[in-house]
């Protein structure tokens, strides 16, 4: 039987094969433990009309669509089947806290608010507390104060000479180097 070249670069081919797709089980396996440690940024969103319950509570029937235009802005929804209808929606979603959904949906009679429903809404003292406020880190917080000793074992050793005597006043420049190189 002649010695074939093929032969031996069969098994080659499936044992390179094999290791490739071993090797891509086992980086896998490190990429997710990686990318599990590393945590990239989350933006928190507000998304939709904020309206606030001062808002709102300036809403009296009567008022006409340009007034409630003016006072809650430009609905995020309306619908051509239902004209006489507006819906404010806005949900704030923040990283590690539920989103919390917000509606308010206002309808009219003869271009006038005849009345409107929803959600209790925020006021704005709350909306902004709400947007600052970070869900806190399991971890320990350090001292954010130094004591007497730490501030003493920082502090820059000051020389004799200059503790006993005033600093003199450094006299104030009358003459300034010209701003360009002179003509030539």
């Amino acid at each position: 039987m002649p010695f074939h070249r093929s032969s031996l670069l069969r098994p080659g081919l499936v044992f390179a094969a094999c290791s490739v797709l071993a090797a891509c089980g086992s980086f896998d396996s490190v990429s997710h433990r990686i990318a599990s440690a590393v945590t990239p940024y989350k933006v928190e969103v507000v998304q939709g009309n904020f309206i606030s319950r001062e808002q709102v509570d300036q809403l009296k029937p009567g008022l006409s669509r340009q007034a409630v235009r003016d006072l809650l802005g430009t609905p995020l929804v309306t619908d051509l089947f239902h004209a006489d209808r507006w819906d404010y929606v806005f949900t704030i979603k923040r990283d590690g806290v539920q989103a919390e959904p917000r509606r308010l949906t206002v309808y009219f009679k003869d271009d006038s608010l005849d009345r409107f429903e929803g959600d209790t809404m925020p006021s704005e003292a709350e909306f902004v507390a709400s947007i600052g406020a970070k869900p806190r880190s399991s971890g320990k917080i350090p001292p954010l104060e130094a004591t007497e000793e730490q501030l003493q074992k920082a502090a820059p050793p000051k020389p004799a000479a200059a503790a006993s005597a005033p600093a003199p006043a450094a006299a104030p420049a009358t003459s300034y180097p010209p701003l360009e190189p002179p003509a030539r």
